[in-house]
C-alpha cells in the first residue's frame, strides 16, 4: 500500500497545482518536496508519470512540478536509486526541448533538473544531453545552455567532457544564424572558459591533473575567429555584449602567439563597443581581463595600443553618471581595474597621459583624472614611488579649481598621498594648506541646485570629506605627525581660516597629546626661527575670542578650549594647573547647554573670569602688556564677526585692567578710540564695555583718555567739548558721541562706586548733559543707557544717601522728553525702558521731587506704556521681550514713588493714577494696570511699618475697586485682581497690629480660588466671586462697609457686563453675610438698588419676584404648584427661576416636592398611538402632567437650597424618577410640543430642547446630587451610565451602572430605595419591571447587601420573578442571583442548590427566542462554580457540560466566549477528583478548544487559552501542562503552529490512542464557517499525523481524510487550500 498511497497523495497534490492563487501553488510545491524528503523516489516518479500522462498540461504548471523535481533531486542526489535518476533525466531532457521554441521559466526548470542530476550522474546526463548534441545539427537552446551551466555546477566532472563538447560545437557555430543561439554559444563558450580557468587554477584537487591548458587552444582559437570575426560585427547589441564578455575568459585560453598576433584587432574592436552600448561595465570587464592575459604573456604590441587604450578608458570615467546606479559602479570599478593594469605595464605612458589632463579646465576630465589618479597612488604604489615629485607638481592647477566635484577629488587625492608618504616630500606643504582651505568653507555657501544627478555637490560635502580627511591623516597616519606638527598652527589665526576652527584645534590636540605621551619636556612649539608659526600670544587670543560663540563651526569653543589646555606651558609656563581644573569647568558647562540653551552673557563672563584668572596667575606686566597688545592688533581681524569683536573689546580692557603700566594702558585706550569703527554698533558696545572693564582698576587713566581725546587735535580748537565732530559727516559725528556716551555710561557702572560720586556730575554728566538736544534715536538711546547706568551706580554707593543731586529735576525732564518723543501706540526701541529706569534711580535721590512733577511723571510713563498696542499673535520674540522688560521698568519706577511715601494716602495716590486704566473698556490695558497694581500693593505689604495701630481708612473703596475685576472678560486679569484683594486684605490685618509673618487662614482661602478664574465658563467666575465676597465679609472691618457697598453699587454699570455681575454677586453675598448691620442704612442701600434695576435686566429684576413667589408658596404651595404646572412647555428662564425659588427654605421645598412626585407618578406616562395605519407598532407620546412634573422636579431641586428637602424624600424621589426614566426611554413629545419645538429650534438653535427621557435623567441626576450623592452622579458620568439610560439599547446597562454606584457611594440610603422599588415588581409596565430587576439584580455585586439586611429580601424577590412573562426579568433574575458570588461570596454555599437549579433551569429555558437566558445561565455559572459545595456542583457538573458543548460553535460570539470559559471552569472545579465520565466530555472538547484558538473573535481564543490551561491538568501529562502554561498566557503572542505541533506531539506521545477520535473530530471543522477555523482544522490533523507512531494508522480512515483534503483543495479560501495541501504532504508517513 506504501507506494500506491504515495502515489496516490502525489496525485492529488500534482492535480492541484492548477490552483489560481500563487501562494496554494508554491503550498502544493512545498508539499510535494515534502512528499519527496520522506520519499524522494516515489515521488519524483509520481511527477514523471503525471507529466507523461498530462501532456496538454499548460506549461507553467509544468515548470512548477519541474521545481519540485529539481529541489527532491538536488537534496536526495547521493541517495537516488540511478533508474529513477535516468526516468527523471530523460523527462527533463523531453521537457527541455518539447517545443522548439523558447519557453524560458518551463525550459530552465526541465534544465535545473539535468544540472542537479549532474552533479553526481554527469556521465548519464552528458549521455543525454550528447544524444541530442549531433554533429551537423543545430541542438535546442536550453541543451547548450545546460552544458554551460553544468560546467559551472560540476567543475571537476565537467571539464573532461570539454574537448569532446568544443569539438562538437564549433563547426555549429556556423549554423546559428539567429543572434538569440550565438548568444546561447558566447554563453557556452564563456563558462566552459571560466571552468577551464578554475580548473587549471586547481589541479590539485583536480581528478586529472594532466590536463593542459594547451588542449583547449586550438578549439577556443577557432572559435575567438567565429567570434571576434564575424558575430561582433552584429547589429544586434545583446550578441555583441554576449561575443565580448565571452572573449575575456578565452583571452586566457588562446595561445600567447596568437593573442599577441590578435592583439592590434582585438583591442580596438574592445574599445570600440563603448561607443554602441549604454551599459558598458561588461564591455570593461572583458578589457580588464584581455590585459591581463596580454601582461601575463608579456606583450610587446599593447604598447602600440597604449594610447587608445588610455584615451577611451580615461573617457569612459568622465563621463556623467549616476553615483548611486549599480551598473555605472560595476563599471568604474571594472575601469580602474583596467588603469591598474596599465600602471603596472607602463607607469611612465600612463602618467605622461594622465597629468596632463589635470591641466585642463574642463570639469569632467580634470574630475576623472583625479579619480584615476587617487585610484593608481593607491593600487599601483610601488611603480609610483619614484613619480612623487612629478606627481606633486601637477596637482597645482587642480588645486585653484573652484568647482566642488573638482576640489572633492582634490582631496580624495591628498588624502590616498598622505597614506603614502607624498606630503612628506617639497610642496606636501601645499596640499595641506589647501586641505585646510576646504575645511574652512562655509557650510551654506552653496546650497545644491536643482538638475538631477550631474547637479554640481553641495559644498557642505566638499567641507565634511576635508574635515574627515584632515582628522583620519592627524590620527591614523604617523608619519605624517612631523608633517602636520607644528605647521597647522599657522592656520590658526589668518581670519579666512575661521571656518577650519574646528577641525585644526582637533587636530592639533591629537598631535600635541602624542607628542606629549612621547615624553617631552620641552614646550611643544619650537620657534627656530620659524616667522609663520603664530606666537603664545596670538594663539591665545585668537582661540579665546572664538570662544565666546562655542557652537558655531561644529563647536569650536569646546575644541579652541582643548587646544588651550593642551598648550598651556607653550602659553605660559605657569598656567598648566590652574586650567587643568578651570578649562574642565568650562567644557562642562558647555555640554550642558546647546546653542539655543547657552546664556551668551553669563557664558561671555565665564571666559573673562577665566581670563581674569589667567592673568593673575602669570602676574607679570610684560607678559600681560604683549597679551594686550597682540588682542589690539587682532581686533580688525574680528571685523565680519561683531559679536567676537565685541568680547574681544571686553578682553582686551580685562588684560589692560590686569596691566600695572600706565603708559601702556594710555597708549592702548587712545589708539581703541582713534581706531574704533564707529558705525558698528556692537563695536560701539563693545568699546564701551572695555573702558568700564578698564575703569575697573584705572578709572583716572581711563576718564582722562576720553577727556584728551575729545580736547584732542581732532577738535581743530573747535570751541565745545562734542564740536570736534563738525568736521565729520552728521551721522558719523552722532555714532561717535553716542560711543563716548556709552564709554562715560559704562566707566560709572564699572568703576568703584567710591570713586564714582565724587566724579559724576564734574567729569561724566557734565559731558552727557550736552547732548540731550538730538533728534538721533540711536544715539537718544545711548544717552538714556548712559544716563541709567550713572544713575544706577549713584544709586547703588553707600553714600548714595547724603549725595545731593542739584540737575536731578532737569535730568528727570528730560527722560520724560524722551518717553514722550516716542509712538505713543508701538513700542519699537528701548528707550521709554531705559529712561523709565533712569527715572526710577533718580527718585529715590535728593532732593526729592515737587509734587506737580512727580504727578507729570507717573502719569506721563503711564501713558507711553499701558496705551501701546499689543503685539500680534505670531510677532517674534524680541518684541514680547522689550514689551514685558519696558513693563517692569514701569513697575519698579511705580515702586520708587511708592517708597517715598508708604502710607495709605500715599497707596491711594498710587492708586488714583491707575484707576482710569483700570476701567479702560480695552481689556489689555486694564490687564496692563491689574498687574501693576498686584506689584504695588505687594510691595507695600512687604515694606509695611506700622508704628501705631491706625485704621486703615480707604480699604473699602480700595477693594471696591478690585473685587469686581475677579470676573474680568480677561483671565490674567481676574487672578491679578485676586492677588490684589488678597494683599488688602493683609494690609488691614498689618494695620490691625498682626505680625508680618502672621498667616490668616480666611485670606488664604483666596490663593486657592485663582485657579477657578481661569476657567471662562461664568457659573465657575461667579462662584469663585460669591466666595471671594464672603472672604472679604469674614475680614471686612463694620466701619467699612458702607464704602465698599457703595462703591460696588458703582460697578453694577460697569461697561463690562462680567463685572457688573460680579459687583451683583458680591453685593448679595455681604447683604447676607453681614446685612445685621446696616440697620440704619437699609433705606440708603434699597434706593440705590433700586436705580440700579431700572438699567439692567441680569438678576436685580428677578430678585424680587423670587422673593414674592417664595412668600406665596408658603401660604398656598399646592395651588402655586399647580399654577406653575400650567405654564407652557418648555418652561421659560422666568418660570425656571420662580420654580427655583421654591426652594429658599427647606418647609417649603418639602411640600413642593412631594406634591411634584404625586403628579408625576399618578397620571400615565404615555400613550400609545400610531402615527401610520400600516406602522408595524405604536409610537408612544408622553402624557403632559408628568412630563411638567419631571421638568418643575429637575428645577426645584437645582437650586441648592432645596437640599434638605431632597433628603428628605430622598428614597420616594430616586424609586420615582428611575420609574419615570424607564417609562420615558423611546417616548416621544406630544405632537403640539414637537410642533413649538421645531419652531424653537430653527429661531434658536443653540436653545435647550425639551426630551421626555433625558428631562427625567436630569432630574434624577439633580435628586442625586442634592441628596449628598455627587459621588454617585461622577461616577456614573465617568462610565457613560448617563448617556445609556437615555438609549433603549443601553438603557439595562445604565441602570446596571447607577445601582453598582449607589452601593459603592451610598450605602446607607439602599434600604429605603429598595423598599421603595420592590412595589415595582408588580408592575403594568414591562420596563420598569425590567429596570427594578436591574438595579436589584446589581445590587447584590456589591457587599453592602451584606452589611446591610437586604440579601434575603432581595433573593426572595428575585426568586419569585424567575417565572416572569418577560425574558429580559428573566434574565436579569438570574444575573443577580449570580452576582450574590461577587457582593457575598461567603452566603454562596449556604444558597447552593438554590442558586444553581436557578442557573440549570436559565439553560433549559424553552421560551427564549434568542438565547440570552442561557447566556447569562452560563456567565453566572461562570461566576459561582468556584463557591459552591463540590458535592452540589458533582451533581450538575455532566449534564452542564454535555448542554453547553452545542454553543462551542454557535455563530455568535458571546455564545462560544461564554460556554468555552464555563468549560474551563467546570475544568478547575474538578482538578484532582476528574470523573471518568466527565474526562470523556474534556477529551471531546479538545479538537474545539484548540480550533477556535484561531476564531476570528479575540474573546473567544482568549477564552479557549483558559479553557485548554484548565483542561491540562485533567489529562495528567505534565508536558501537555506545561507547553499550555507557556503558550496560552493572556496577553502573551501566540504562534499558533508552533503551538499545535508541541501540543499534537505531547498528545500522541502520552494518548496514541485518542489518533483516532481526534482526527476524525477535526474532520467536522472542515466544513466550518470561520475561513480560520477551516484552514486550522488540516493543520492540527496534519500535526497529529506529523508526530503519530506508524503502529497507530489503522485508528485514521485515510480514504475519508484523504478525501476530506482532497474536497478542502477546492476550498474558496485560499489559506485553507493551502493547509489542505500541506497537511496532504505530510500524510506520507502512513503511506
Amino acid at each position: 500500500m506504501s507506494v500506491s498511497y504515495v502515489k496516490k497523495l502525489s496525485t492529488i497534490l500534482l492535480d492541484a497545482v492548477t490552483d489560481k492563487d500563487p501562494l496554494v501553488q508554491e503550498q502544493v510545491c512545498s508539499a510535494l518536496c515534502a512528499l519527496g524528503e520522506s520519499q524522494p523516489e516515489g515521488t519524483l516518479s509520481a511527477c514523471e508519470e503525471h507529466l507523461r500522462q498530462h501532456e496538454k498540461l499548460a506549461h507553467p504548471y509544468r515548470t512548477m512540478i519541474l521545481r519540485a523535481m529539481e529541489t527532491v533531486v538536488s537534496n536526495h542526489i547521493s541517495e537516488l536509486d540511478k533508474d529513477v535518476a535516468r526516468a527523471a533525466v530523460l523527462l527533463a531532457s523531453s521537457e527541455m526541448t518539447r517545443v522548439k521554441d523558447v519557453v524560458h521559466d518551463w525550459q530552465q526548470a526541465a534544465s535545473g533538473v539535468l544540472v542537479a542530476a549532474g552533479k553526481r550522474f554527469v556521465g548519464m546526463v552528458m549521455e543525454e544531453l550528447l544524444s541530442k548534441f549531433q554533429p551537423g545539427t543545430l541542438p535546442h537552446c536550453f541543451v547548450v545552455q545546460t552544458l554551460a551551466n553544468l560546467s559551472v555546477s560540476n567543475v571537476f566532472g565537467m571539464v573532461p567532457f570539454l574537448t569532446t563538447v568544443l569539438s562538437t560545437m564549433l563547426p555549429m557555430l556556423g549554423l546559428a544564424k539567429h543572434d538569440s543561439m550565438r548568444v546561447v554559444f558566447c554563453c557556452a563558450l564563456q563558462r566552459f572558459s571560466e571552468s577551464t580557468l578554475e580548473y587549471l587554477a586547481n589541479l590539485d584537487q583536480a581528478p586529472d591533473p594532466t590536463v593542459r591548458k594547451d588542449a583547449f587552444a586550438a578549439d577556443v582559437g577557432s572559435a575567438y575567429d567565429t567570434l571576434f570575426y564575424q558575430w561582433l560585427q552584429s547589429r544586434e547589441a545583446k550578441l555583441r555584449l554576449a561575443v565580448v564578455e565571452a572573449l575575456g575568459p578565452m583571452s586566457h585560453l588562446l595561445p600567447g602567439e596568437k593573442l599577441e598576433e590578435q592583439l592590434p584587432k582585438l583591442l580596438p574592436g574592445v574599445l570600440a563597443l563603448y561607443k554602441k552600448h549604454a551599459e558598458t561595465s561588461h564591455v570593461s570587464k572583458s578589457l580588464g581581463q584581455i590585459l591581463e592575459a596580454a601582461v601575463s604573456v608579456g606583450s610587446r604590441t599593447l604598447e602600440v595600443q597604449l594610447d587608445a587604450l588610455l584615451a577611451t578608458l580615461h573617457a569612459q570615467i568622465c563621463v556623467p553618471v549616476e553615483s548611486s546606479s549599480p551598473i555605472v559602479t560595476s563599471n568604474r570599478k571594472e575601469v580602474l581595474r583596467c588603469f591598474t593594469v596599465l600602471a603596472c605595464f607602463s607607469p611612465e605612458r600612463l602618467l605622461a597621459f594622465l597629468l596632463p589632463k589635470l591641466d585642463t579646465s574642463n570639469e569632467r576630465t580634470r574630475v576623472g583624472s583625479l579619480q584615476v589618479l587617487r585610484h593608481i597612488i593607491n593600487s599601483a604604489a610601488a611603480q609610483m614611488e619614484v613619480k612623487k615629485p612629478f606627481i606633486l607638481s601637477s596637482m597645482k592647477l587642480p588645486l585653484q579649481d573652484t568647482n566642488c566635484k573638482v576640489k572633492r577629488a582634490a582631496v580624495q587625492v591628498i588624502s590616498a598621498m598622505a597614506h603614502h608618504g607624498y606630503l612628506e616630500q617639497p610642496g606636501g606643504e601645499a596640499m595641506l594648506e589647501y586641505i585646510v582651505q576646504q575645511c574652512a568653507l562655509p557650510p551654506d555657501a552653496e546650497p545644491q541646485k536643482p538638475g538631477g544627478p550631474a547637479a554640481e555637490p553641495p559644498a557642505d560635502s566638499v567641507r565634511a570629506v576635508s574635515i574627515s580627511t584632515l582628522y583620519l591623516v592627524s590620527t591614523t597616519v604617523d608619519r605624517m605627525s612631523d608633517v602636520l606638527w607644528p605647521y597647522l598652527l599657522q592656520f590658526l589665526t589668518p581670519e579666512r581660516f575661521t571656518g577650519a576652527l574646528t577641525p585644526l584645534c582637533r587636530s592639533l590636540v591629537h598631535l600635541a597629546q602624542k607628542r606629549q605621551e612621547a615624553g617631552a619636556d620641552a614646550p611643544l612649539i619650537q620657534y627656530d626661527g620659524n616667522v609663520t608659526l603664530p606666537s603664545p600670544f596670538a594663539i591665545a587670543t585668537r582661540l579665546l575670542t572664538v570662544s565666546s560663540r562655542p557652537y558655531l563651526g561644529d563647536g569650536r569653543g569646546a575644541a579652541s578650549l582643548r587646544l588651550l589646555s593642551v598648550l598651556h606651558r607653550d602659553i605660559h609656563p605657569l598656567l598648566g594647573p590652574r586650567w587643568a581644573t578651570t578649562i574642565p569647568l568650562l567644557l562642562e558647562y558647555l555640554e550642558e547647554h546647546s546653542e539655543e540653551t547657552l546664556p551668551q552673557k553669563e557664558w561671555e563672563e565665564k571666559l573673562l573670569v577665566f581670563l581674569r584668572d589667567s592673568l593673575a596667575v602669570v602676574s607679570d606686566n610684560t607678559w600681560t602688556c604683549q597679551l594686550s597688545l597682540e588682542m589690539c592688533k587682532q581686533l580688525p581681524c574680528s571685523n565680519g564677526t561683531p559679536q567676537e569683536k565685541n568680547f574681544l573689546y571686553k578682553c582686551v580692557g580685562t588684560a589692560l585692567g590686569a596691566a600695572s603700566s600706565k603708559d601702556v594702558v594710555r597708549k592702548l585706550l587712545r589708539e581703541l578710540l582713534e581706531t574704533a569703527r564707529y558705525q558698528e554698533e556692537a563695536e560701539r558696545e563693545g568699546l564701551a564695555g572695555c573702558f568700564g572693564i578698564c575703569a575697573i582698576s584705572h578709572l583716572d587713566d581711563t576718564l582722562a583718555q576720553l577727556e584728551d581725546f575729545v580736547r584732542s587735535d581732532m577738535s581743530r580748537k573747535s570751541m565745545g567739548i562734542f564740536n570736534i565732530f563738525k568736521d565729520r559727516s552728521e551721522n558719523e559725528a552722532e555714532r561717535v558721541k553716542g560711543a563716548l556716551i556709552l564709554c562715560y555710561g559704562h566707566v560709572a557702572a564699572q568703576a568703584p562706586r567710591e570713586l564714582v560720586l565724587a566724579r559724576a556730575e564734574s567729569d561724566i554728566l557734565r559731558n552727557v548733559f550736552q547732548c540731550f538736544s538730538t533728534k538721533d534715536p540711536a544715539l537718544q538711546l545711548c544717552l538714556v543707557q548712559s544716563v541709567c547706568m550713572v544713575c544706577q551706580a549713584i544709586c547703588s554707593s553707600a553714600q548714595a544717601g547724603s549725595f545731593h543731586f542739584s540737575r536731578k529735576a532737569e535730568l528727570v525732564a528730560q527722560m520724560m522728553d524722551f518717553i514722550k518723543a516716542e509712538p505713543p501706540d508701538s513700542m519699537r526701541t528701548r528707550i521709554r525702558k531705559k529712561a523709565m529706569l533712569a527715572c526710577t534711580h533718580l527718585v529715590s535721590l535728593e532732593p526729592e521731587l515737587e509734587e506737580q512733577a512727580q504727578t507729570d511723571m507717573v502719569r506721563g510713563c503711564l501713558h507711553s506704556v499701558m496705551a501701546v498696542l499689543p503685539e500680534p499673535q505670531g510677532e517674534d520674540g524680541q518684541q514680547e521681550s522689550l514689551h514685558l522688560d519696558t513693563m517692569r521698568a514701569l513697575e519698579d519706577l511705580l515702586r520708587s514713588v511708592l517708597r517715598r511715601n508708604l502710607t495709605p494716602q500715599g497707596l491711594q495716590i498710587m492708586v488714583e493714577h491707575l484707576s482710569p486704566w483700570i476701567k479702560s473698556p480695552r481689556g489689555y490695558e486694564r490687564a496692563r494696570a491689574l498687574g501693576l497694581s498686584a506689584g504695588l500693593l505687594q510691595f507695600f505689604l512687604e515694606h509695611l511699618h506700622v508704628s501705631a495701630l491706625v485704621p486703615f481708612h480707604n480699604l473699602g473703596l480700595l477693594v471696591g475697586l478690585f473685587s469686581p475685576r475677579c470676573a474680568d472678560l480677561w483671565p490674567a486679569t481676574r487672578q491679578e485682581a485676586v492677588s490684589c484683594v488678597y494683599s488688602l486684605l493683609y494690609l488691614q490685618l498689618g494695620y490691625e497690629g498682626f505680625s508680618r509673618d502672621y498667616q490668616d487662614d480666611v485670606a488664604e482661602r483666596l490663593l486657592t480660588l485663582k485657579d477657578g478664574l481661569v476657567h471662562p465658563d461664568p457659573a465657575i467666575l461667579f462662584h469663585t466671586c460669591h466666595s471671594i465676597a464672603q472672604i472679604i465679609a469674614k475680614r471686612l472691618p463694620p466701619d467699612q462697609l458702607i464704602s465698599l457697598l457703595l462703591t460696588l453699587f458703582e460697578s453694577l454699570g460697569d461697561p463690562d457686563k462680567n463685572c457688573s455681575r460680579a459687583a451683583t454677586v458680591l453685593i448679595n453675598c455681604l447683604l447676607k453675610e453681614r446685612g445685621s448691620l446696616l440697620q440704619e442704612k437699609v433705606p440708603e442701600i434699597v434706593s440705590v438698588l433700586r436705580c440700579r434695576v431700572q438699567d439692567t435686566r441680569d438678576a436685580h429684576v428677578l430678585q424680587a419676584s423670587q422673593h414674592s413667589v417664595h412668600i406665596l408658596a408658603s401660604q398656598h404651595c399646592p395651588a402655586v404648584v399647580s399654577s406653575l404646572l400650567g405654564s407652557p412647555l418648555p418652561f421659560d428662564s422666568h418660570t425656571c427661576t420662580l420654580w427655583r425659588a421654591l426652594a429658599m427654605e427647606p418647609g417649603v421645598s418639602t411640600q413642593v416636592l412631594g406634591l411634584l412626585l404625586e403628579r408625576m407618578s399618578r397620571d400615565v406616562p404615555f400613550k400609545e398611538s400610531r402615527a401610520f395605519l400600516l406602522s408595524s407598532s405604536p409610537d408612544r407620546v408622553a402624557t403632559q402632567l408628568p412630563l411638567a412634573a419631571t421638568c418643575a422636579l429637575h428645577e426645584v431641586m437645582s437650586a441648592p437650597e432645596s437640599g434638605p428637602a431632597v433628603l428628605e424624600l430622598y428614597p420616594q424621589l430616586f424609586a420615582g424618577l428611575l420609574l419615570r426614566v424607564s417609562c420615558t426611554v423611546g417616548v416621544q413629545l406630544p405632537r403640539n410640543l414637537q410642533a413649538k419645538e421645531r419652531r424653537a429650534a430653527s429661531s434658536a438653535p443653540a436653545s435647550k430642547t425639551l426630551d421626555p427621557c433625558s428631562s427625567a435623567v436630569d432630574a434624577l441626576r439633580t435628586a442625586l446630587l442634592r441628596g449628598g450623592s455627587e459621588d454617585v452622579v461622577q461616577h456614573v458620568e465617568l462610565e457613560g451610565g448617563w448617556a445609556s439610560l437615555r438609549t433603549s439599547a443601553g438603557h439595562e446597562d445604565g441602570v446596571t451602572r447607577l445601582a453598582s454606584a449607589m452601593a459603592k457611594f451610598a450605602g446607607p440610603r439602599l434600604p429605603l430605595v429598595t423598599k421603595a422599588l420592590l412595589g415595582a415588581h408588580s408592575s403594568v409596565y414591562e420596563v420598569q419591571r425590567v429596570t427594578s430587576t436591574a438595579f436589584l439584580a446589581e445590587l447584590l455585586s456589591s457587599n453592602v447587601v451584606s452589611d446591610l439586611p437586604l440579601l434575603e429580601p432581595l433573593l426572595d424577590s428575585l426568586a419569585a420573578r424567575q417565572k416572569d412573562p418577560s425574558a429580559s426579568v428573566r434574565r436579569q433574575v438570574l444575573r443577580g442571583l449570580a452576582n450574590i458570588a461577587s457582593g457575598s461570596p461567603d452566603k454562596v454555599r449556604a444558597h447552593g442548590p438554590q442558586l444553581l437549579t436557578a442557573m440549570i433551569s436559565g439553560l433549559d429555558d424553552g421560551d427564549d427566542p434568542h438565547g440570552l437566558v442561557a447566556l447569562e445561565a452560563m456567565a453566572g455559572l461562570v461566576k459561582l462554580l468556584g463557591l459552591v459545595e463540590p458535592w452540589d456542583l458533582r451533581t450538575v457538573l455532566l449534564h452542564t457540560a454535555i448542554r453547553i458543548r452545542p454553543f462551542f460553535d454557535s455563530e455568535k460570539m458571546e455564545f462560544r466566549s461564554v460556554s468555552i470559559r464555563l468549560f474551563g471552569h467546570l475544568n478547575e472545579a474538578c482538578h484532582g477528583d476528574c470523573e471518568d465520565v466527565f474526562l470523556e466530555q474534556v477529551v471531546g472538547g479538545l479538537v474545539p478548544l484548540l480550533l477556535h484558538l484561531r476564531d476570528p473573535q479575540a474573546p473567544v481564543a482568549e477564552a479557549c487559552r483558559f479553557a485548554l490551561r484548565m483542561c491540562g491538568p485533567n489529562l495528567e501529562c505534565e508536558e501537555l501542562v506545561a507547553a499550555f502554561q507557556k503558550h496560552l498566557q493572556e496577553g502573551r503572542g501566540l504562534h499558533f503552529g508552533e503551538f499545535l505541533n508541541t501540543t499534537c506531539k505531547h498528545l500522541m506521545r502520552h494518548f496514541p490512542d485518542l489518533l483516532g477520535r481526534l482526527a476524525s473530530t477535526s474532520l467536522f471543522y472542515f466544513k466550518s464557517s470561520w475561513e480560520d477555523v477551516r484552514a486550522a482544522a488540516p493543520m492540527l490533523t496534519g500535526f497529529l499525523v506529523l508526530h503519530a507512531e506508524p503502529q497507530h494508522r489503522p485508528q485514521v480512515d485515510l480514504e475519508q481524510l484523504t478525501a476530506a483534503l482532497q474536497l478542502l483543495l477546492k476550498d474558496p479560501a485560499p489559506m485553507v487550500r493551502g493547509k489542505a495541501a500541506e497537511t496532504l504532504g505530510r500524510l506520507v508517513k502512513f503511506a
